[in-house]
């Protein structure tokens, strides 16, 4: 059985994943039927659809959506009346609330649509809390790029995914792991070096650091077929269709890192 990349899936029953050059439910190179499913929806219980997926996701980005716009209105008001305690506070309270959540719904293995919401409502706090905070830095513009750049990179890579230009591999999917890894591993040593006063330059505005945003943000738009791939298995497989909240709370975790990303990357331009 083949896993995704996303910490999000890679927990699931069955755990593997299929590919598909037509969309969900189709497979990329794999042979039809191949491993028996661990997971499928039994007597009563309808099996997973795209219009499940499609609906799921809809329903947790809109919640981070209005979440994150209300915060971000709350966010400017507060820091043009110089108030900008209670902004890091929604920052760090909703991406630690976020964390938490997200580690729960990762180890329950279970796909709770309470939490994968209550998920989403603290990421729009988090995101728009520090969307706030770069707003009123660059201006307003900053982050509605970010946002179009987010769904323009999403739309490519299932674009990318659909026509099968890219082919999900084993070799492919450990390629991608590994990215991830290196890339968190970097962030890491970056964050943990810097609290000794010493700069990698991963984070300054400067030309290393923009280069390793750009880098970030392909390895970010390179899961994402790693996601729906994973989608992709769960169809075949025919498991129950509450397993499309699951899929819905892994692609709102890669979203959430390539707008945060998009956004850094565009604050350095700004800069």
């Amino acid at each position: 059985m083949r896993t995704s990349s996303n910490p999000a899936f890679r927990n699931l029953p069955g755990g593997g994943a299929a590919s598909g050059p037509y969309g969900f439910g189709q497979t990329q190179g794999g042979v039809p039927g191949q491993g028996a499913p661990r997971t499928a929806a039994g007597e009563g219980e309808r099996p997973i659809t795209v219009d499940d997926v499609v609906m799921k996701t809809g329903a947790c980005l809109a919640t981070a959506l209005g979440v994150g716009t209300l915060t971000a209105i709350w966010a400017q008001g507060q820091i043009a009346s110089g108030s900008t305690g209670a902004v890091y506070g929604a920052v760090f309270g909703g991406m630690i609330v976020g964390l938490v959540l997200a580690l729960v719904v990762i180890f329950k293995k279970t796909p709770n649509p309470a939490l994968i919401l209550s998920y989403s409502a603290a990421e729009g706090v988090f995101l728009g809390a520090i969307t706030g905070v770069f707003t009123a830095a660059f201006g307003n513009q900053i982050a509605l790029n970010a946002i179009l750049g987010t769904a323009g990179v999403f739309a490519v890579m299932l674009v990318v995914y659909r026509t099968g230009a890219v082919k999900v591999t084993p070799k492919f999917r450990k390629w991608i792991t590994g990215a991830i890894g290196g890339v968190f591993v970097l962030m890491l040593a970056n964050l943990v070096l810097g609290f000794f006063g010493i700069n990698m330059g991963l984070r300054d505005g400067g030309t290393l650091a923009i280069i390793f945003s750009l880098v970030v943000i392909g390895v970010a738009a390179f899961s994402f077929l790693l996601d729906f791939d994973m989608a992709d298995h769960m169809i075949r497989e025919a498991m129950p269709a509450r397993w499309a909240w699951f899929v819905a709370f892994g692609l709102m975790v890669t979203l959430v890192w390539l707008y945060l990303e998009i956004l850094r990357l565009l604050s350095y331009f700004q800069e």
